[in-house]
């Protein structure tokens, strides 16, 4: 199957792809969820940032942001959404390289990143492309290198559980399914990754917006 049918686009449609930004910025508590993943990963000036599934760049630019010395790359498989984010970056100033290309066969050498982030991404895939992301981000990973990753989570009650249905109908049951089964720190732990951790909980409009965190062993290159 080709890479670009492999995803589900932004909002779930290629042409709602220019609303995203807002829509996220209402009805997810974007900035409170984004600004809280940057603050626990604690990138250092120097290091070498990925964000997978960037988008339109809002989080690999807070990035640069927080930490201007780092080297910043964003990847996404749409392209009309990366020109987005690289007119973004522009406009802020920051300068952030911006990739086209998939997450299950990630275009990086072994061992080439201190950081991996992800946000708002894993619903998007199947499980086995899910499986394949997190292989991918292990093997780019330098040991005792970070993944930090926000997403639709377990929701903590009914209510949450009601709302996330909303999600479901535009990205689809089956690529969130897991998400809503609270799995995705199991699939982390079942890529590799040690010290998997939830981090922190908000919720939204949409559901439970879920922060995780975890590390490659620095035994493994």
């Amino acid at each position: 199957m080709d890479g670009e049918k492999r995803y589900v686009s932004a909002l779930g449609y290629r042409w709602l792809t220019k609303l995203y930004d807002p829509v996220v910025a209402l009805m997810a508590r974007e900035r409170a969820f984004k600004n809280q993943l940057v603050r626990q990963a604690d990138v250092q000036q120097g290091g070498r940032v990925l964000d997978i599934g960037c988008g339109t760049g809002t989080l690999a630019i807070m990035i640069k942001r927080h930490a201007p010395g780092a080297c910043v790359t964003g990847l996404d498989g749409d392209r009309d959404i990366l020109e987005l984010a690289r007119r973004k970056s522009q406009k802020a100033g920051v300068d952030v390289e911006f990739t086209h290309g998939f997450s299950m066969n990630l275009p990086y050498d072994d061992a080439s990143f201190d950081c991996v982030f992800s946000s708002l991404f894993f619903h998007h895939l199947l499980h086995e492309d899910k499986t394949a992301t997190i292989g991918e981000m292990f093997r780019v990973l330098k040991p005792c290198g970070e993944f930090h990753a926000a997403d639709w989570g377990k929701p903590r009650n009914a209510v949450m559980r009601t709302l996330f249905y909303t999600v479901q109908l535009i990205d689809g049951f089956e690529y969130t399914r897991e998400n809503v089964q609270g799995r995705l720190p199991v699939l982390f732990s079942e890529g590799g990754f040690t010290d998997v951790r939830t981090r922190r909980e908000f919720q939204t409009v949409l559901g439970t917006m879920t922060l995780y965190s975890g590390k490659k062993p620095s035994h493994i290159s």
